[in-house]
């Protein structure tokens, strides 16, 4: 018999959206959930990790502090053609709060993946450097430059394998929660105006508030017609876009074919790829998210 109190935790990537997944720990911790195994993959691959390592709370205060002008300012530029940012600045910072571990070394069991894009494979991270795996799994294709480990470049394992149902091990019965940060359909939900302790978040800029508008529209009117042309899209954009539609893909045929008894749907418009200065916002989400989903689970176990 499954046991609700023991969860099997699976983090999907999401970029900035990724936040969200602070959130549902901290409901699921506040729930008297325990968690016992975790899976990631890019974002939830970071965030999975850092909980793990049993350092969630130095990075949650680290990332909630960073304002649009401090997330612009860790993006070190560069012109190679296998990445927009090198990724230096944001991973020094990074290793300061994961410093140097063992992955089966953790306390809790965790994996997460990255893709061998030479060979076209899915590799997975169980063991060696958890700073290593979490950089491998970040690196989103053309914009963050390859991880090297051992030789080998790896680039985001959102790419093949964005909700990474499969690394569970099935060995043991207990609830398996998985967060899809790519939803479709009507999961989208307003932007709080305060946390949970009714602390008033930071208050978006008037001209972000027309860019969401905007976004809303945009994939609004892409739903309903699907057969209009839309207007191009510039390169960043195309490429953000395109990993998008690859991971809606991916993670519906992983939920199909790997059931979770408890699966929390971000929208994929509640931010975009690189929008980390709205983590607080996200962090609301994922609890608001998390305690509809638990209340339902609760309820009908």
């Amino acid at each position: 018999m499954t046991s609700k109190k023991s969860v099997s935790l699976v983090l999907g990537s999401g970029g900035a959206r990724g936040m969200a997944h602070i959130g549902v720990i901290e409901v699921l911790e506040e729930r008297g959930y325990e968690i016992r195994e975790i899976a990631g993959s890019s974002a939830g691959a970071l965030v999975g990790g850092i909980y793990a390592a049993g350092q969630l709370p130095e990075f949650t205060e680290w990332i909630c502090n960073l304002g649009r002008v401090d997330v612009f300012g860790l993006m070190d530029f560069s012109f190679s053609s296998k990445g927009f940012i090198r990724g230096e600045k944001v991973f020094q910072e990074l290793r300061k709060i994961v410093q140097e571990r063992k992955i089966e070394e953790l306390p809790i069991p965790f994996s997460c993946n990255a893709v061998d894009y030479h060979h076209g494979v899915d590799r997975v991270f169980d063991s060696g450097s958890l700073f290593s795996a979490i950089r491998a799994s970040v690196s989103i294709p053309s914009l963050v430059q390859p991880a090297i480990i051992d030789g080998i470049e790896y680039i985001d394992g959102g790419v093949l394998n964005p909700l990474p149902l499969n690394l569970l091990d099935r060995e043991e019965e207990r609830m398996v929660l998985a967060v899809n940060l790519n939803a479709l359909g009507d999961s989208y939900i307003a932007p709080p105006q305060k946390d949970h302790f009714g602390k008033r978040l930071i208050k978006t800029p008037g001209w972000f508030r027309d860019y969401q508008n905007r976004m809303k529209k945009y994939f609004d009117q892409a739903e309903k017609e699907k057969t209009k042309e839309i207007k191009s899209l510039g390169s960043l954009d195309l490429i953000n876009r395109s990993m998008e539609l690859l991971h809606d893909r991916v993670s519906q045929l992983t939920l199909e074919k790997h059931q979770a008894d408890v699966l929390i749907e971000i929208s994929k418009r509640q931010a975009s790829t690189m929008e980390f200065y709205r983590a607080a916002e996200m962090i609301e989400i994922g609890r608001i998210k998390t305690e509809k989903a638990l209340d339902s689970w609760e309820n009908e176990s």
